[in-house]
């Protein structure tokens, strides 16, 4: 005589417990892969906010930018620009990373003054474009300046964050020549 005599209860466990055995693991599986797309989004959430997140980030990201600029911090300039980063002036003259690092470095530029103002920011999806009235007073390379400009910075998405990829600027039309021009 079976010691386990075999209920209706432990025969149905017995009968569906190749399909419990197989289903444990589909579960399992199912929920790791669940677990994995939740952080996945997750992510993609801090890295990949709403237009209105992104273009708030960006406006700040290039306000430290110009400041980072004006206090000769090459530190922070290199950790937001692209390693294929170019500008190009008003006149054609293109400065690459390198050189706007330089100059934060070598001594021969110096900003009073290196604020922006009537700044817009639009995004379309993984770039994103600030422009702005730019002013600037102090030396560059060496010479006195006091001029203002307009100029559009271009931004591109990156799995760690925003890079500043490309800038442009108008003709900068100096600070007597602007007094002039408005009548001041």
């Amino acid at each position: 005589m079976n010691p386990h005599p075999m209920t209706r209860e432990s025969m149905e466990l017995q009968q569906s417990s190749s399909r419990v055995v197989y289903r444990r693991p589909v579960q399992r599986i199912s929920r790791g892969i669940g677990a994995i797309a939740g952080a996945m989004l997750l992510v993609a959430s801090v890295v990949y906010g709403s237009e209105a997140e992104d273009r708030r980030n960006l406006a700040l990201l290039d306000t430290k930018y110009q400041r980072a600029v004006k206090e000769n911090d090459s530190k922070t300039m290199a950790a937001i620009l692209a390693n294929n980063f170019v500008v190009i002036g008003g006149d054609g003259k293109q400065w690459t990373k390198a050189d706007l690092i330089k100059s934060a470095t070598d001594g021969s530029t110096h900003y009073e003054h290196q604020e922006d103002s009537e700044q817009s920011v639009r995004v379309f999806g993984n770039t994103g474009v600030v422009t702005a009235k730019l002013w600037v007073k102090g030396l560059e390379s060496g010479q006195k300046v006091d001029y203002t400009l307009w100029f559009s910075d271009v931004y591109v998405r990156t799995s760690t964050g925003w890079e500043y990829v490309f800038g442009q600027c108008g003709e900068y039309v100096a600070a007597a020549e602007l007094n002039q021009k408005l009548g001041r």
